[in-house]
């Protein structure tokens, strides 16, 4: 079975427990993934990955006759692929603008306040295939072992500002952990060269080290050196987890409810506000779900998941 991978990061991190149970039923399984993902994908032993190219007409070729079946989760090329290449079974959830495209409908339906992992979950759970392993939901092998002490910041957001705390928060946090003794590394994200990323590791001076984390799926190892990531809520803070670190992640007007990282190690630190989960990029008002985050209430939750070094 082929598999297209979602585009987004999130949605790629939320999708692996239900990749895993696929493979665990002993099916060949395949992802389709754009070319950003293939290092992520690789983490999972005994996929293949197809890389999908900027044109549809160039990937039905590569797997025509290939696979007997196929899995989508949303319209895109990979979903237009399938159907050219002619994949003899082609699944995906009940969704009006797949009903085209594949040839077997899953009921992939969860309540409003569940987890999007249990999207996932749900579609393979309708194709008989139990879903629900602890052993799913383990981060990757990625044959690196984290440094004692070492901590990532990750101030900025692909998701948009809004989802971006203060930069005098940022500045304390990182103060009190290299107080501690930490040794503190300050990611800044693709696409956002002049960010809070740069300036907080300025400030916070030359013992703090820097990189770009770019592209995000070629990043995985630094993310597993690090025992601790402390995160604005975007894609870093997923794959962070997927590599094995525990993250504290700092939501604004998204909703951990639905979209916290997996696994139970983490935590998520949010001032709840009348506005929010608006999911909005962009705030119209004030910034009130960032602005009234406090920084004790952050530091509570970083401390509760790291030990100074003694």
């Amino acid at each position: 079975m082929l598999v297209a991978a979602p585009w987004r990061w999130d949605e790629a991190c939320f999708m692996v427990p239900a990749l895993r149970a696929l493979m665990a039923s002993g099916l060949k399984m395949g992802v389709v993934c754009p070319g950003g993902q293939r290092e992520f994908w690789e983490t999972l032993a005994g996929i293949a990955v197809v890389d999908c190219p900027a044109k549809v007409r160039a990937l039905a070729p590569l797997i025509a006759g290939k696979w007997q079946a196929s899995l989508v989760w949303e319209q895109g090329p990979a979903a237009e692929a399938m159907e050219i290449a002619r994949i003899p079974r082609r699944l995906g959830p009940a969704q009006a603008r797949l009903k085209r495209r594949v040839t077997h409908e899953l009921e992939a339906r969860v309540g409003p306040l569940e987890h999007r992992v249990r999207f996932y979950l749900s579609a393979v759970g309708e194709m008989g295939v139990e879903p629900g392993k602890a052993e799913f939901f383990l981060p990757a092998e990625t044959g690196v072992d984290p440094v004692r002490n070492a901590v990532l910041l990750s101030p900025e957001s692909d998701f948009g500002t809004s989802h971006e705390w203060s930069l005098d928060g940022w500045l304390e946090i990182g103060r009190r952990l290299m107080e501690g003794g930490a040794r503190v590394t300050v990611a800044g994200m693709e696409g956002r060269k002049t960010g809070m990323a740069d300036v907080l590791a300025h400030e916070l001076g030359e013992d703090v080290e820097f990189f770009r984390a770019s592209p995000l799926g070629g990043a995985l190892p630094v993310f597993a050196v690090h025992g601790l990531v402390v995160a604005a809520d975007a894609s870093l803070p997923h794959l962070a987890a997927h590599a094995g670190a525990t993250c504290v992640t700092l939501f604004g007007p998204n909703d951990p409810q639905w979209k916290r990282p997996l696994g139970k190690r983490h935590a998520v630190v949010r001032r709840h506000v009348e506005c929010a989960p608006c999911l909005m990029a962009k705030c119209p008002l004030d910034m009130r779900c960032q602005r009234e985050l406090d920084v004790d209430r952050v530091w509570a939750a970083v401390a509760a998941k790291w030990t100074p070094a003694g």
